[in-house]
């Protein structure tokens, strides 16, 4: 197989593919008197990648492979194809997200100590439910506490291959370079809506997680208030 057979390939595997495609995923893709090596695999990707430079979508290596997907600057006119908008997630669900980023694996009580507040059982809840985040282990003190982290699919939806690529905590002084990334990548998740066009049933859940998501967060504030009070 020669390397343009091979690059047609990918390209329409992962033109094709609902999910980000892994080298492991491509191998799969032929048989074995004709699967390519690794370093052929990767050589082909970097010439696809090269050609979208000039294109209106660029091929991307996420956490759990490589997709195509539209560039961020159009972001505002692509996401006029599509009615329902991805969900919006407060200020303190992602407070609790970049904590659980930054210092995984953590415990609940001491995502509570950093925030000063308690974390809602809906806050969890949401971001397990959105597979962003999930158990990962228990600490060794009395109750064994579960230690959460993140995952593959929070590396996906915020565009990152690995934790690495993370701001550092010196860059990030507060939530607006996070804030920033969900909205440039919204993209993403409308993209990942339409793969379930006409799929009610999905974006009511959706707005469901949304606006009780806000209903914890409102509860969150309300622990403040009464720690002020108290």
């Amino acid at each position: 197989m020669n390397d343009e057979q091979l690059m047609r390939i990918l390209e329409a595997a992962l033109m094709v593919s609902a999910d980000p495609l892994s080298i492991e995923g491509m191998e799969r893709l032929f048989a074995d008197h004709e699967r390519p090596t690794r370093a052929q695999i990767k050589a082909a990707l970097q010439h696809l990648e090269a050609q979208c430079a000039e294109r209106g979508y660029e091929l991307k290596a996420v956490g759990s492979g490589w997709r195509f997907q539209a560039k961020a600057d159009l972001a505002p006119w692509i996401a006029r194809l599509f009615e329902e908008k991805p969900p919006r997630y407060g200020r303190a669900l992602l407070e609790t997200l970049a904590l659980i980023a930054y210092r995984q694996p953590i415990t609940r009580a001491e995502i509570e100590e950093v925030r000063g507040v308690a974390v809602s059982t809906q806050i969890i809840r949401t971001l397990s439910d959105r597979e962003w985040v999930r158990v990962i282990g228990h600490k060794e003190l009395p109750g064994r506490p579960a230690l959460y982290g993140t995952t593959r699919q929070f590396l996906d939806y915020f565009n990152l291959q690995s934790l690495d690529e993370l701001p550092s905590l010196a860059e990030l002084t507060d939530l607006d370079k996070l804030l920033s990334s969900e909205q440039q990548l919204e993209l993403v998740e409308a993209e990942a809506e339409t793969a379930a066009v006409g799929d009610q049933a999905e974006s009511s859940a959706l707005a469901g997680e949304s606006e009780a998501e806000a209903e914890a967060e409102a509860d969150d504030q309300g622990d403040t208030e009464l720690r002020r009070d108290e």
